[in-house]
């Protein structure tokens, strides 16, 4: 790793803190609920695709996601599903915008002693007011310099960031659990990235070619990133 770095990014869900498991328990719950309509597997799977085809006009986050479970669910059951069963799903979903914030193991130690050293920023994407909700709650806020929420992570919005804060590539480094977001982007345009995966992943965040040609590392567990820096 080059030691040229001057700040450090973080992803949020799944990186500080657990995210993935909360949607797929509440995925897990839709699909019961439309059990008497249609199998659970294919329950699944018409709701991602819902999703993705949604992603423009949503993008991510807890409320699109719950806005996508109505209407997979009206979809499947052709216009059966019960108004009782709508707000069922509803009930659900609004689990996720009041889940706690579970810090993964390591993570505050390595924000105190990385803070001084470095610019720490937090680089995450998804709905504004629902990260703001869990950044706050997670009591991380006091350890970063900026907060960048974007609507999507690709080259150009880490190219717009990293003009923002008036640094070269080489001075950026990225740590998250998405090699499709946090990672194969970041470098791609000259940065540095660290990989911490995530016990689980969305289905959308999986990267399947290869990345051998691609310059990052990874570790598996965030108190790691210390020997490297």
């Amino acid at each position: 790793m080059q030691n040229t770095i001057k700040v450090i990014g973080f992803d949020a869900d799944d990186t500080l803190w657990v995210n993935e498991p909360f949607f797929q328990d509440v995925e897990l719950k839709f699909c019961q609920i439309l059990k008497p309509y249609l199998q659970e597997d294919e329950t699944s799977k018409a709701l991602f695709q819902t999703e993705m085809q949604n992603l423009e006009i949503y993008g991510y986050g807890a409320k699109g996601f719950i806005l996508s479970m109505v209407e997979t669910a009206i979809r499947v059951t052709e216009g059966k599903i019960t108004s009782i069963e709508i707000n069922q799903i509803i009930d659900i979903g609004k689990t996720l915008l009041e889940m706690p914030i579970e810090l993964l193991d390591g993570v505050e130690r390595v924000l105190q002693l990385l803070q001084g050293k470095y610019k720490l920023i937090l680089a995450t994407k998804g709905d504004l007011l629902d990260q703001e909700r869990k950044l706050q709650k997670s009591g991380l806020i006091g350890y970063f310099h900026h907060i960048e929420i974007m609507s999507d992570k690709h080259e150009n919005n880490y190219r717009k960031l990293l003009s923002h804060l008036d640094i070269e590539p080489h001075e950026f480094l990225m740590i998250g659990n998405s090699v499709k977001s946090d990672i194969l982007p970041v470098v791609n345009i000259g940065a540095q990235a660290v990989h911490v995966p995530f016990e689980v992943t969305w289905q959308h965040e999986k990267h399947h070619e290869s990345t051998q040609k691609h310059s990052f590392t990874t570790i598996s567990e965030i108190s790691e990133i210390l020997e490297l820096l």
